[in-house]
C-alpha cells in the first residue's frame, strides 16, 4: 500500500515544480493566478472526497481506490497533452485533485479495514508519512524531465505513477462491508464527535502550511537564488526533493512523540514551533543562501510533524460505524484549507511582489499564522471533552 501510494503521488506536484519557472512564463500568469490555477487540485479532491470517501462505508474501499488511481493518471497525463491556459489547467488539474480524491483517504480505509483489532497508529502514520516520499519524487521527476524535455513530458511521465497503486488494489483480498441503511452524506455523528474534529480542525491548519509551502517552495528558492546566490549543486530541484523526503521520517517521529507525551502536547508544540520558524525564514528572506537552506530544512521537519499524529488521532477517535464519513470529513477540511492555502501564499507574494523579500515575508507570515490556529481548536476539542466528562 505505501509503494502504491508513493505511485500515486508522483503527479502530486508536478504543477507546483513547474508553476514558477515554466508555466507562469509561458501563459503570462500572475502569482495569484498561479496559486489558484494550482489549487484546483485540492478544489477537486475537497468537492468529490465527501462521497468517495462515505462511499467506502457501504462498498469496498479497494474499488474506489482503484478507479480513483485510474481518473488521476490519465487527467495529469492529460493536463500534458490538453493544457492551453490558466481556464483549461485549472479545469484538467482540479479532475486530476478528484482522481486523487478516490485514491488518498479511501486507501488508508482500504488499510485499516484488513489491519488486525488493536492500535494501528504506527501502520496509519507509515501509510501517510510514505506521502511525503511520494511528493519528493515527485518534484524531483517532474522538475528533471521538465527541465530536459519540457514539462508537458513531465506530466506525461509521472501520469503513468498511478499505476502502481492499481497493481496494488488487483492484489488485494475483496472485502465487502455490513450493509448500511440511511443517507449516505450523513456527516452528523461525525460532528458529534468533538475528539474526532479537534484532530479533523487542526489536520485543515496543518494542510493550509504544507500546501502553501509546497506550492511556492521552488519559487521562494528561485528568488533566493537570484538574489543570494547559491551553489551549483543547491538547485531547486535538489532542495525541494530533499524538504519533501525528510518529511517521512519527521512524521514518524512526531507520531512517537505523541504516543509517549500524549497527542495534543506533542502536536501543540510542533505547531507553534512551525509557527515561528516560518516567521524567522520570512524575516531573513535577504539572509545568505546557505542559512536559508538550513532554516527551510528545519521548516521541512516542522511542518509534517504533526501529521501523522493527526491522521491517527483522528483514526483512533473515529466510531467504527462512521469512519468512512469521518475520514471523509477529516480529507475534505484538509485539502479545502490546502487550496486556500495555496492561493493565500500566492495572493501575498503578489502583494508584496514575487521579487521582493517583503514579498516573501508576507508569505510566510500567511503560513504561520494558519498553522497557529491548530493549537486553538485542539485546546477547544480537548476544553469540550474536559466539559462532557464532568457533566
Amino acid at each position: 500500500m505505501c509503494l502504491g501510494q508513493v505511485g500515486n503521488l508522483l503527479p502530486h506536484v508536478t504543477l507546483s515544480a513547474n508553476l514558477a519557472q515554466h508555466l507562469m512564463p509561458a501563459w503570462g500568469l500572475s502569482a495569484a493566478e498561479g496559486g489558484l490555477m494550482a489549487s484546483g487540485y485540492a478544489f477537486g479532491y475537497m468537492l468529490a472526497v465527501p462521497v468517495l470517501t462515505t462511499l467506502t462505508d457501504r462498498i469496498d474501499a479497494r474499488l474506489v481506490l482503484f478507479w480513483g488511481s485510474i481518473v488521476s493518471g490519465l487527467a495529469t497525463a492529460a493536463f500534458g497533452i490538453f493544457a492551453q491556459g490558466f481556464w483549461s489547467a485549472t479545469a484538467i488539474w482540479s479532475l486530476a485533485g478528484l482522481g486523487f480524491a478516490g485514491a488518498y483517504m479511501p486507501g488508508l480505509k482500504a488499510l485499516t479495514d484488513r489491519l488486525p483489532a488493536g492500535d494501528t497508529s504506527r501502520a496509519v502514520t507509515l501509510y501517510t508519512s510514505s506521502f511525503s516520499v511520494g511528493v519528493g519524487l515527485s518534484f524531483l521527476v517532474a522538475q528533471v524531465i521538465a527541465d530536459r524535455w519540457g514539462w508537458r513530458t513531465a506530466f506525461l511521465v509521472t501520469g503513468f505513477g498511478p499505476i502502481a497503486m492499481v497493481v496494488a488494489c488487483l492484489l488485494m483480498q475483496a472485502q465487502r462491508p455490513a450493509p448500511k441503511a440511511g443517507r449516505l452524506l450523513d456527516f452528523a455523528p461525525v460532528f458529534a464527535n468533538r475528539e474526532a474534529l479537534g484532530y479533523i480542525f487542526g489536520y485543515g491548519a496543518h494542510c493550509f502550511e504544507l500546501y502553501g509551502i509546497r506550492t511556492w517552495l521552488v519559487g521562494f528558492w528561485t528568488f533566493v537564488v537570484t538574489h543570494q546566490g547559491a551553489p551549483s549543486w543547491l538547485s531547486p530541484v535538489v532542495l525541494s526533493f530533499c524538504f519533501a523526503v525528510i518529511s517521512m521520517p519527521a512524521s514518524i517521529l512526531g507520531n512517537e512523540a505523541a504516543l509517549k507525551f500524549g497527542r495534543h502536547r506533542a502536536i501543540t508544540v510542533v505547531m507553534i514551533a512551525s509557527a515561528c520558524v516560518a516567521l524567522v525564514i520570512g524575516l531573513n528572506a535577504t539572509a545568505p543562501a546557505w542559512m536559508l537552506a538550513l532554516l527551510l530544512l528545519i521548516y521541512g521537519l516542522t511542518v509534517p510533524a504533526d501529521s501523522g499524529a493527526l491522521t491517527a488521532g483522528m483514526s483512533a477517535a473515529a466510531v467504527s460505524e462512521h469512519r468512512g464519513a469521518t475520514l471523509a470529513l477529516h480529507s475534505t477540511v484538509g485539502f479545502g484549507l490546502s487550496a486556500l492555502g495555496a492561493w493565500g501564499a500566492g495572493a501575498a507574494d503578489a502583494a508584496g511582489g514575487p521579487q521582493s523579500a517583503t514579498g516573501w515575508l508576507l508569505v510566510f507570515i500567511v503560513l504561520a499564522a494558519g498553522i497557529a490556529v491548530g493549537p486553538l481548536v485542539l485546546l477547544w476539542a480537548r476544553a469540550t471533552q474536559s466539559g462532557k466528562l464532568r457533566s
